[in-house]
């Protein structure tokens, strides 16, 4: 893969502190100088919490319509992955008349977070270019996005907003590039992943400041300069040569600021605690740690912030569905319920909204032992400011070969990534001019805002 000097060298300190948790060449020791009091950082400070489900989650089982027409159509049609009605959880949904939803069994805590209106759904949100009908699907009448039901590329445009060439950067790092100055010299943590690299928060000028969620920063063994331990020793010997290749120098000095840094935010982070009891998942300990670094703002100086978290295991081909769903579902639910209780604990539920993305949505109709690659898909957003127990945008009529059908049971979105995103940025404090610098591709939607938080 072709990379210029540069690229090489941010990659080399990526895999020089692979170690720490630690990824993004940042100066924490500025960011701790220069934070403003906690009280000050507080009265203006939002956040953004994508959670993406990797593999494209089957939405057709997450938010069922429940209807008596809807649910027998749901019943005929899904076979193999047919959950039992009985056992879905209703929710109360007040912008829907005649038409009733209800949530997949293992999501309690999303029912609740849903009947108390601090969480929303979002249906059948997808990649568009332009505004699309079955008709113009079919006679491709108007631009498409580039490789549809492709798992790389729709993870890539989901995260990017871009679905007419290879994405440089992400929709979440655009934000951010824009709204770092709020954040005074503190630009270099405006995004925070919890789960390593992704595209979502890399944007024009900034990248995304990776940490651990399992609370190891630093590197294990290296207890700091004056330490008389041969591993430390040794360390600080490597460290403190200096050498005369650019390369060589350039490792050497991005791993003795990992070093520092990794020390600032432990110690920021050595009071941001919360009482929350959070799941014991891969998921919960991610949320867990971003609302340890919502905490800790007021140590940082920071007033906006992009958080990554992700969850994977959702390409259900031929596996045994129906369980495997169950357990994310019920991991992802627990972990956005846990977050948001942490969030009210914190002070900040008003603040902070948490919002789900992933690859895509799933066929309606089974392959027989699981389902296949799909397009538009539901999600959640929850928080504080979010206007919660309705349902956004066009929910799909559940039949195949029916009005919102692009083909073999595959939802043809009517909410673009687009819409969803500016909706978000708008929260955020994006302007309408800069959106349009964000999303090029917005203005040809009637509807930017679709109105959720």
């Amino acid at each position: 893969m072709k990379t210029d000097r540069r690229e090489f060298l941010k990659h080399l300190a990526y895999a020089s502190i692979a170690t720490t948790g630690l990824g993004a060449i940042t100066d924490l020791r500025r960011i701790a100088a220069a934070a403003a009091p906690a009280a000050k950082v507080g009265a203006d400070y939002k956040a953004l919490v994508h959670i993406f489900m990797f593999g494209g989650n089957d939405a057709n089982n997450m938010v069922i319509p429940v209807s008596p027409t809807e649910i027998a159509q749901y019943n005929a049609a899904r076979g193999a992955v047919r959950l039992n009605p009985a056992q879905l959880l209703p929710i109360t949904i007040t912008n829907t008349p005649g038409r009733d939803f209800a949530l997949h069994p293992a999501m309690t805590g999303m029912r609740d977070l849903v009947n108390l209106g601090k969480g929303a759904i979002v249906a059948n949100v997808g990649p568009l270019l332009a505004p699309t009908t079955v008709a113009q699907y079919n006679a491709r009448s108007v631009p498409l996005p580039l490789s549809l039901f492709s798992h790389s590329d729709q993870q890539s445009q989901w995260q990017s907003a871009v679905s007419d060439a290879p994405p440089l950067n992400g929709w979440g790092g655009r934000i951010a590039d824009i709204m770092k100055d709020l954040n005074g010299t503190n630009t270099t943590s405006t995004c925070v992943s919890v789960n390593g690299n992704n595209l979502f928060e890399n944007g024009n000028t900034l990248t995304s400041y990776k940490v651990s969620s399992n609370n190891a920063f630093g590197i294990s063994f290296y207890n700091g300069v004056g330490a008389t331990d041969p591993k430390s020793v040794a360390l600080n010997e490597v460290l403190g040569t200096a050498r005369g290749n650019v390369l060589e120098q350039a490792w050497i000095d991005v791993t003795n600021r990992a070093i520092t840094e990794q020390s600032v935010l432990a110690s920021a982070l050595t009071s941001a605690n919360v009482t929350t009891v959070f799941p014991n998942t891969g998921l919960g300990d991610q949320m867990k740690m971003i609302a340890r670094l919502i905490a800790a703002r007021g140590a940082l100086g920071l007033t906006r912030q992009v958080f990554f978290a992700s969850i994977g295991g959702f390409d259900t081909h031929g596996d045994e569905q129906l369980g495997r769903q169950n357990e994310l579902l019920g991991e992802l639910s627990g972990a956005i319920k846990a977050f948001y209780d942490a969030t009210v604990e914190l002070g900040v539920a008003n603040s902070v909204t948490t919002f789900t993305g992933s690859d895509f949505n799933r066929n309606f109709v089974s392959n027989g032992k699981g389902t296949d690659h799909a397009w538009g898909s539901h999600h959640f957003v929850v928080g504080g400011a979010v206007l919660g127990g309705k349902v956004y945008g066009a929910f799909p009529t559940i039949v195949v070969g029916g009005p919102d059908d692009s083909g073999q049971g595959r939802w043809l979105p009517t909410t673009s990534v687009d819409q969803y995103a500016a909706t978000l940025a708008t929260w955020f404090g994006v302007t309408s001019t800069d959106l349009a610098t964000i999303f090029p591709k917005l203005s040809r939607f009637n509807t930017p805002n679709v109105g959720f938080v």
